[in-house]
């Protein structure tokens, strides 16, 4: 029923603007941490097959199916070609597929785009040609795209608005758990042919048992109240809050607080607003901030995590042991989320973006400049920390920026821009690391982490402890 404030007159406050503020005032207990490690166990297929493009490389190489590098820029024999048609799907899946989790919830897409990369990955592992590998790559990426867009919507709507940095930061913890996973496998099988068959095949079919697990994920989930408010379920949207407030209530044992009027916001765009909103004010700023961040940030982080073992072996290190040394640094990729977790809700996301990339700049250019593998294991450790602390606050500052009507598709459309980005940059790298070495790669990488700093420093909001409705307007 509509609430009044008792102390005067106010506006009658509508049931579904009451029902979000009934989720945002939810204590955190062991249920609301248990949602945020489900959605992120689905990411973390995802994440072991984005980032296993950087682990078989040597393997893809050593079949003959690319070399290490390429020799003019829009070369597709190098191994560049593979990570540029990974990020091609991802392209395709964010900016084409994005509408999909708006349409048809976030629930039903992130199941099915789950199957979709599992079904995708099967059929890539089993191709015998460069050009089946890398048509297969770019089907695959798309249901990557799509679904991770998803948990960021997913996560940014489920979570109370003063947990949602360190919802995004142990989201980010686990599903950067598959990093370190599909090093250490492909360390054991890449270099070697199990049963007769490559190792980076192995790798890629280790990592497509996703689909035995998503019933279970999907089950235990519910749908974002705040999506089935925006597409007029409101009686649905009572009933699942309801619901997740009786789990609450359980498990703290006492009564939950009451709702503070004053928290009580409306959505500031219509239940049916349309893509184009995100091109008016106030998104028109926010759009074009995002749209260079992303076209930016993805050469620092791919360009590195994407790059470990070609750019270890280009500094001298032989094949074996630059795999030895990615999987040492890929261990790291949990810590930078859980480092970053005590601190998520406590500083603005756009300095915490701001000062990740200062880091991501500094420590490439040092990176560059050594060849003990001390030093390389170092300063790759700090690197990767660097890279998973910006993508803790970048994911979660994007899907605040947005209203719930369109917010899968704004993040899609921003987001696909780091996609559309990486499929030059990747062929960027090979040609940088070709002409000039790794220096000239890192010099390249802390340009453009300066475009971030100034992007984000300059135009970015603020949003920390603020209700996704409120930034809304």
């Amino acid at each position: 029923m509509p609430l009044t404030n008792s102390a005067g007159p106010t506006p009658l406050l509508g049931e579904a603007a009451l029902t979000r503020a009934r989720l945002d005032r939810l204590p955190t207990t062991r249920y609301i941490w248990k949602l945020v490690l489900l959605l992120s166990l689905g990411g973390c297929f995802e994440f072991y097959d984005l980032f296993l493009m950087t682990y078989i490389g040597p393997g893809l190489i050593r079949g003959g199916f690319f070399t290490a590098t390429s020799a003019s820029f829009f070369g597709f024999t190098g191994l560049a070609a593979f990570v540029s048609a990974t990020f091609a799907g991802l392209f395709i899946g964010t900016i084409v597929f994005g509408f999909a989790a708006d349409r048809f919830g976030r629930r039903t897409i992130f199941t099915y785009s789950l199957l979709w990369y599992t079904a995708g990955s099967i059929v890539m592992a089993l191709q015998t040609t460069t050009e089946g590998i890398l048509i297969w790559r770019v089907i695959t990426g798309i249901g990557i795209g799509v679904e991770l867009v998803t948990i960021d919507t997913y996560i940014a709507e489920l979570m109370p608005k003063e947990i949602r940095g360190r919802a995004f930061a142990v989201n980010q913890m686990v599903q950067f758990t598959a990093i370190p996973v599909v090093a250490f496998i492909s360390w054991l099988l890449v270099a070697r042919s199990p049963f007769g068959v490559d190792g980076w095949r192995w790798v890629v079919l280790l990592g497509s048992f996703g689909a035995i697990f998503v019933w279970f994920i999907r089950r235990a989930i519910p749908e974002s109240p705040r999506w089935l408010i925006a597409r007029g379920r409101i009686a649905e949207a009572e009933r699942t809050v309801a619901m997740m407030e009786a789990r609450v209530a359980a498990e703290c044992g006492a009564g939950l607080p009451p709702v503070p009027l004053e928290a009580v916001a409306e959505e500031s765009l219509a239940a049916r607003a349309k893509f184009v909103e995100i091109f008016r004010p106030p998104y028109l700023r926010r759009t074009l901030m995002l749209m260079v961040f992303h076209f930016a940030q993805t050469v620092g982080y791919y360009g590195f995590a994407s790059w470990v073992p070609t750019l270890l072996i280009a500094a001298g290190i032989r094949t074996t042991a630059s795999l030895q040394y990615s999987f040492i640094i890929a261990i790291s990729a949990p810590l930078g989320p859980l480092l970053i977790r005590g601190i998520a809700d406590k500083f603005e996301r756009k300095w915490q973006i701001v000062w990740s990339a200062v880091c991501i700049g500094a420590f490439g250019l040092l990176f560059a400049a050594q060849r003990r593998p001390a030093w390389l294991i170092l300063l790759g450790v700090m690197l990767t920390c660097s890279n998973n602390w910006l993508s803790v606050a970048f994911h979660a500052y994007q899907a605040e920026l947005f209203p719930t009507p369109v917010r899968a598709q704004g993040v899609g459309f921003v987001y696909s821009w780091s996609r559309f980005s990486a499929i030059f940059t990747s062929l960027m790298i090979g040609f940088f690391l070709y002409r000039f070495g790794v220096g000239g790669v890192f010099a390249f990488i802390a340009a453009s982490m300066l475009v971030i700093v100034l992007a984000i420093g300059i135009f970015g909001p603020r949003t920390r402890g603020l209700a996704l409705e409120a930034i809304s307007r």
